[in-house]
Order: C-alpha cells, then structure tokens, then sequence
C-alpha cells in the first residue's frame, strides 16, 4: 500500500500560510531565499517564536504607551452597591464592539460610584485585546494640550492624543476651565468623531457642562458630538468611597477596642 501522506509545514497549504506569516514579521531575507528553507525542521519554530516575542513587546508598549496606572479589578466592583446602573450595558461595553463603529462611551455619575474604576478597566481590557490606548485625565490633557507656545507644537500634540484607537478622558467636571481647554477639547472629540472611540467619566449632567466651561461657546456642539453616538451609562448612588472608609475605620475601632485591657485585668489585688 502507499504512504500516507503526512502533515508538515512543506505541504503547499501549509506552506503558503507559513510564508505569509513570515511576510507580515519582515523576514526579507528569508523570503528572497524560500525554496531553500522551506522545508527546514526549524523554519515554523523560528516564525512561532519572533511571533511570540513580537505579540510580548507589542503587550507590553501598548500597556505602558497607555499610562492607565493602579486600579481594582472589574471583579471587585459591587454591582449591589449602585442605587441605579445598566450593568448590561457595561458588560456589552466590555465586548468592546462599540470600537469598531467609533462609538463613544460616557460613564455619568456623583463622586466615587466607580466611574474611574470601569473607566481603568476598560483601557486595560482594550489593551489586552491588542488595541492602541491612552487614559488621562481631562486636566492632564487639556493643560498639555494649552502649554504648546506654537501652532505646530499644539498640531503634533493633537495628532498624538488622537492616534490610539480608544481614549480614555477621565474627570471631566472636577474642575472648571476656560474657554481655550473648552476649544481643545472639543478639537480632541472632533478630530476623533466617528472614527475612534472616546470615553467620558464626568460627575457633572451635560447640562451642566456650561458651568465646567463657562464662557465657552463650543459647549453646545461638544456635547452634541460626544452624544451623537454614544453610550451613556449613568450611575447613581452614594459613594463607595466613603462607604469603604466608614468599614476601614468600623474595623480599626473593633481592633483597639481588642486590644484595650479590660477593666479586672489589673495585676494587684
């Protein structure tokens, strides 16, 4: 009887897959030289591991570009906690198919609800997916953004913060500005409308808007670009925050009180 014929990397399917993969890493030299290595026993293993080490290095610039910082993982969040939120919502935010339409996503909600917390997550699960992001805060952004002293400094500046596919804006709302980081910021949401994804925490209604940017006459239309095609997920509740701390202090008094001699544990008689 013949041979069965076995599988390795020489057969034309095989082959043909092997050599586009060692296209996409750059191996020019080995391409020039194909019919002369194709059937080398280390030629899959030496395209396996450059993309191994590529995909780490790749990992590990994407976390690091991003600057996302310390954060409670989404598996600590209290969902119980929240007096309202659509946690439906958020966990087909975390599909992270709203980044293929542009989509952008607005976490509303009073101080210390976990705006910043689902906002961290999502970056560090975008980045995880092999996705391009930044995560700043809206005072970090805006005050880089007026510091430029020139046109063409502010232009390289934008291009940069509207590059990654998902920009995270943390805490817009916190602080007022004026009407040039109002300008900046809406330059940012326009640039990126449609196109790339950005993500809003604010503490503040839209309507209130005007009063984080007083004097501003681009608030109206700033707004209108981010809810045009938008996620909103509002939180309400009190501050989990502030819960955490009342237990931290609840367990430190338990644990003096612990350790406070009793009254008859005196050593004389």
């Amino acid at each position: 009887m013949p041979a069965t014929a076995t599988t390795s990397p020489s057969e034309p399917g095989d082959d043909d897959d092997l050599k586009a993969r060692a296209a996409r890493l750059g191996f020019y030299g080995l391409l020039a030289n194909w019919e002369a290595h194709a059937k080398a026993s280390w030629l899959e293993t030496l395209v396996e591991q450059e993309e191994c080490e590529r995909s780490k290095r790749g990992l590990e610039r994407r976390i690091r570009d991003a600057r996302v910082g310390r954060f409670k993982l989404l598996a600590d969040f209290d969902w119980a906690w929240p007096k309202e939120i659509d946690r439906a919502l958020v966990e087909e935010i975390y599909t992270l198919e709203f980044l293929k339409h542009g989509t952008n996503v607005v976490f509303i909600g009073p101080n210390g609800v976990g705006k910043t917390m689902l906002g961290q997550n999502l970056a560090h699960h975008a980045v995880l997916a092999g996705h391009t992001v930044k995560f700043t805060t809206a005072s970090s952004l805006l005050n880089e953004l007026a510091r430029q002293e020139s046109q063409v400094s502010l232009a390289r500046r934008l291009q940069r913060v509207c590059m990654p596919q998902l920009l995270v804006i943390d805490e817009v709302g916190y602080l007022s500005y004026d009407s040039r980081h109002a300008d900046l910021l809406f330059e940012v949401v326009s640039r990126r409308n449609q196109q790339k994804s950005t993500v809003i925490t604010t503490n503040r209604a839209f309507s209130e808007w005007g009063e984080v940017f007083p004097n501003a006459s681009c608030v109206v239309a700033l707004v209108d670009r981010l809810m045009h095609q938008a996620e909103i997920v509002e939180i309400k509740g009190d501050s989990y925050r502030n819960k955490e701390a009342k237990e931290r202090e609840a367990r430190r008094a338990a644990e003096r009180a612990a350790r406070k001699p009793s009254k008859g544990s005196g050593r004389g008689k």
